[in-house]
């Protein structure tokens, strides 16, 4: 597999005696662009001049590797193989280095970090994706400060351990749990936020951690999963959806699991037709989470009636999960779970962070 990639040793200060070594995987995306000779075409830059664009990596006292995709993917372009492959890349790599950074785009980069979160398992280093939202060849770039600060932050280690041992992104001057974070700007810097989460650090003149809400660093051997279900779908309530339109899109072939973007604290239209094919669905084997449509806030089933109504014909609680990571999660559950009550238990709980258990209100 990895004969498809190039690897890149990248001259830094520490030449190759650092107490601490990074590994950067290119995939694409706008960070890792820049104009051609006319400025009028993006196109990829050669990484292996990565020093042009970002001379700062010379003063750098840790040894520092870049693997870049031959193809680099447009975002939009992200598929699950790609995650998978992500995931064996690191789980080749993992005991020759102590961090890894993932150069990404921005449009899919929450689903890769929450996909990247369920697929790795005792993950006890630091996993950090970024990008930007300028080029990096052009005067304004974001995309060398959110390189350079993702690299540090890779780096750091407290009592020899690194610091921040989960799947992370970092954007701008936040570091967010990766699936926790959202897309939520396409026209500033400040493309990404974590509205259910507090930021893990924010970064100025100096970086300021909340270690309390860093995941513990876990004992057992880090390994990965290999599978991802893709028969899933989402299904976005809107003011008007028609029986026709429900029915049809439960009818999907192969149809395993839902996630339901929901209004508010988790609302739906109370209609008898619509609640009944909901019902039907789940007596049919597939499993529905509901999720809020809000960037903040949480779905609290039985709050509301249709939300009573909900729970009682078995739809699960996302509580305050984002969609991205719902996604994300249903994929891997039905793919790397057999038992479709223990599927259900572990969509309402909380397995790399990824939500806020609560309790259903009565």
């Amino acid at each position: 597999m990895l004969n498809y990639y190039q690897t890149i040793n990248i001259s830094t200060a520490a030449g190759h005696i650092a107490d601490t070594a990074i590994f950067v995987i290119y995939t694409g995306g706008t960070i890792g662009m820049d104009y051609d000779k006319e400025g009028k075409h993006l196109k990829p830059i050669n990484f292996e001049h990565i020093i042009e664009k970002v001379p700062e990596l010379r003063r750098f006292e840790f040894e520092l590797t870049l693997l870049s995709f031959e193809n680099p993917i447009d975002s939009a372009d992200i598929k699950v193989h790609h995650w998978i492959n992500i995931a064996r890349i690191v789980y080749d790599f993992y005991n020759d280095y102590d961090a890894f950074v993932i150069l990404h785009g921005t449009d899919t980069m929450a689903y890769t970090a929450s996909a990247l979160s369920f697929l790795f398992e005792n993950l006890a280093k630091p996993v950090i994706l970024t990008g930007a939202q300028l080029p990096i060849g052009v005067p304004r770039t974001d995309a060398r400060e959110n390189f350079i600060t993702a690299l540090e932050i890779a780096a750091m280690k407290k009592n020899g351990s690194p610091l921040v041992p989960e799947v992370c992104i970092l954007f701008d001057n936040l570091l967010l749990r990766g699936n926790r974070a959202r897309k939520v700007q396409s026209n500033n810097f400040t493309a990404f936020a974590s509205e259910n989460f507090p930021p893990l650090a924010i970064t100025g003149i100096e970086i300021r951690f909340n270690e309390s809400l860093i995941l513990p660093t876990p004992t057992g051997r880090f390994d990965i999963f290999s599978k991802m279900d893709e028969n899933v779908g989402l299904l976005k309530i809107f003011p008007g959806i028609s029986r026709k339109y429900l029915e049809h899109f439960l009818a999907t072939p192969d149809l395993r699991g839902i996630v339901m973007e929901t209004y508010g604290s988790g609302n739906t239209p109370a209609d008898s037709w619509f609640m009944n094919a909901l019902s039907q669905a789940i007596e049919n084997g597939i499993h529905i989470l509901n999720v809020s449509q809000c960037n903040g806030g949480t779905v609290i089933h039985g709050m509301y009636e249709s939300s009573k109504i909900l729970e009682s014909i078995g739809v699960i609680s996302g509580g305050d999960i984002t969609p991205e990571a719902a996604i994300a999660k249903m994929m891997f559950l039905l793919a790397n779970e057999p038992n479709p009550q223990l599927v259900r238990q572990k969509l309402a709980t909380s397995l790399r962070g990824e939500m806020t258990y609560r309790q259903s209100k009565k």
